[in-house]
């Protein structure tokens, strides 16, 4: 399937979770067995030309994103948790939202030194959530230098932040307006 059969697979929610936002919501791309699989093998695709190691992804649709691409290529998946769900030694970074912070952590012992990880999740808005993975990764001595999107949402500006900070972005699709 092309990008441009996977984009018309994402259903658009008006006014959620509040009035004039257009929600991308991602869940009807998973559950179409030939787009989910498309989507992957397109990701996979990416992160193989980055010369990706392993693959972190964040919670929670990162999870399904980036796990399953990790099992395409053969290659581990590094789970970028909320805090207190590791049952183990956690390393950690606090990070700003919208209204208030919030934290990401790992089990250092996922990330081998200098290993070259590449990130993926579903969406990327502001790109908050992506940076503050990007270097919590990098405190636990990874190499990370591309994170890869199903969707853009490319009025909110969050693939710029990234690219100022120096990863490459690529996006499936993306889609104007939030």
């Amino acid at each position: 399937m092309t990008v441009e059969d996977l984009k018309h697979l994402v259903r658009t929610v008006p006014d959620f979770p509040s009035p004039g936002i257009l929600f991308r919501d991602v869940t009807t791309l998973i559950g179409h067995r030939e787009g989910f699989a498309a989507s992957i093998e397109h990701l996979a695709q990416r992160a193989r030309a980055a010369g990706a190691e392993a693959i972190a992804g964040m919670e929670a649709r990162g999870f399904i994103f980036g796990a399953a691409v990790a099992a395409a290529m053969g290659i581990g998946f590094v789970p970028v948790r909320k805090p207190g769900k590791l049952p183990v030694p956690t390393i950690g970074v606090d990070y700003a939202l919208e209204y208030g912070r919030d934290r990401l952590e790992i089990d250092p012992t996922a990330v081998d030194a200098g290993q070259r990880i590449v990130l993926v999740d579903d969406l990327i808005a502001t790109g908050g959530t992506a940076l503050a993975a990007a270097e919590l990764l990098r405190s636990a001595g990874a190499r990370v230098s591309h994170a890869l999107f199903v969707i853009d949402l490319p009025d909110l500006h969050g693939a710029a932040r990234l690219r100022d900070a120096g990863l490459t972005v690529e996006a499936l699709m993306d889609f104007p307006g939030h």
